[in-house]
């Protein structure tokens, strides 16, 4: 997985890239949780859904935002993290100009940045958000959502509860042509800390049968 330094909007952002081969291989961005609470692209249900992307197929980056690790610039309450992912996405795109899709992946703080960013760029063909803060964050931009996700989060959360992540998840059900795959976690707390094979395994089955379909799809054009 190599190290890369690529231009966010106030300096350097670090970043770890796997480059699949293959010609028109898909891309997954993933974010990590709230750099003032220890969050950085190490984490590890942030490198769990990396390498999960990475085994099916696509080209992967994961990144710190702003003042984590050797990314400048400081913290900047969620708005300037929007840009640097956003940063991010051009840059993979940038190095990948003919993918086959685009996969937003993020993990609380990330959950939240990610969706904003699904809201500003229309390329984006799915998402992953896992124990995305809706008790902490007002996720009423999500109207209309322009695509249907994986939602994760743990019942025994004690930072978000799940009753809060629930509503959320009914709200985007209601939308049209939208269909959110909420899948609860009996007794994952907020870190997940026993529990990043199961987020592995469900990314994998979510992600890689949309994948599956969307190569169907292509097959029957």
């Amino acid at each position: 997985m190599p190290e890369v330094m690529f231009a966010g909007p106030v300096g350097r952002l670090e970043g770890r890239y796997h480059h699949n081969k293959e010609k028109g291989a898909p891309l997954a961005l993933i974010l990590h949780p709230h750099p003032l609470q220890s969050g950085t692209m190490n984490n590890r249900i942030t490198y769990t859904m990396y390498q999960t992307f990475q085994r099916l197929g696509f080209s992967v980056l994961r990144f710190n935002f702003r003042g984590v690790g050797r990314s400048q610039g400081r913290y900047d309450g969620g708005f300037g993290e929007i840009e640097d992912a956003a940063a991010a996405l051009d840059w993979m795109q940038a190095v990948n100009p003919a993918s086959g899709g685009l996969w937003i992946s993020g993990y609380s703080f990330g959950a939240f940045v990610g969706m904003q960013l699904l809201m500003r760029r229309p390329e984006i063909s799915g998402w992953v958000s896992v124990a995305p803060p809706a008790s902490h964050y007002d996720f009423g931009f999500l109207a209309p959502c322009p695509c249907g996700g994986l939602m994760i989060h743990g019942d025994a959360d004690e930072l978000v509860p799940e009753s809060s992540v629930r509503k959320l998840v009914d709200k985007l059900n209601t939308q049209k042509g939208v269909s959110v795959d909420y899948r609860i976690f009996p007794g994952a707390d907020h870190i997940f800390a026993a529990h990043a094979e199961p987020v592995a395994a469900a990314v994998e089955d979510y992600v890689g049968k949309a994948v599956a379909r969307r190569q169907m799809a292509l097959a029957a054009d």
